[in-house]
């Protein structure tokens, strides 16, 4: 079974080696500066919002589409950290 530690580190390598450039800089910034602070459960969710497609997910992360329920507050986190970046 992997550690914590590991698997933060698994998820940073994950989010900054994406598809596409945009999903690369979104989920690695949100990574480096947020993943420390999720809970296990939340950490769940942010590992199966993951393995969806970049496309959709800049689409969801942009609001430019719905987002799937079942990583609506994988994404809501997301969003929320770059609103405040915007906002500095």
């Amino acid at each position: 079974m992997e550690d914590h530690a590991t698997r933060l580190k698994r998820l940073r390598m994950r989010s900054w080696h994406r598809g596409i450039k945009e999903m690369d800089l979104i989920l690695g910034g949100f990574a480096d500066d947020e993943m420390n602070s999720l809970s296990p459960a939340e950490l769940d969710q942010h590992e199966i919002m993951m393995s969806e497609n970049d496309h959709d997910l800049y689409q969801w992360v942009s609001g430019q589409s719905e987002t799937p329920p079942e990583i609506a507050d994988a994404l809501s986190k997301i969003r929320v950290y770059f609103l405040k970046l915007k906002q500095i």
